[in-house]
């Protein structure tokens, strides 16, 4: 009688894990994709698809700023090799090469900083938006797969 009971609880635990890392895996491209959407809106002014508004680079910055306080704590262990339904997922080599990863987001971090103390007009918002591609870019570049 006890067995029975006990099989069920361990597979209830289970699943409750494998749901707690899904909504991992989903939190993480929820700020992903903000951050794009932010990032695609700066970029956006600096083409002149919009006209600049200082309202909205500071709403976008404060985004980015948020992202990288975020990202330490958004890939955790656990998550790593999920599957996601998502045109791309985590690399493995976030949890192999911790201390690059986290190199990259202090980059990232001070990147932004620097942005969100600069950009007073569109001149600056030119010159600061390459280097924000830059810092997601080449965290993107090693730290993520695309899928085929």
């Amino acid at each position: 009688m006890i067995r029975p009971v006990i099989v069920a609880g361990v597979l209830l635990l289970g699943l409750g894990a494998v749901s707690a890392q899904q909504d991992a895996v989903k939190n993480a491209q929820t700020v992903m994709k903000t951050t794009g959407k932010n990032t695609g809106a700066l970029a956006a002014m600096v083409k002149g698809d919009k006209p600049y508004d200082q309202a909205t680079v500071d709403a976008s910055l404060a985004v980015l700023e948020e992202t990288a306080k975020k990202l330490p704590a958004l890939f955790p262990e656990g998550m790593k090799g999920l599957p996601s339904d998502d045109d791309y997922s985590a690399s493995p080599k976030i949890w192999e090469n911790k201390a690059d990863f986290a190199a990259h987001i202090a980059t990232f971090a001070k990147t932004v900083t620097d942005a969100k103390s600069s950009v007073k007009d569109l001149a600056t918002l030119k010159a600061a938006v390459p280097v924000i591609g830059k810092a997601c870019g080449g965290c993107h570049e090693t730290y993520r797969i695309k899928k085929s």
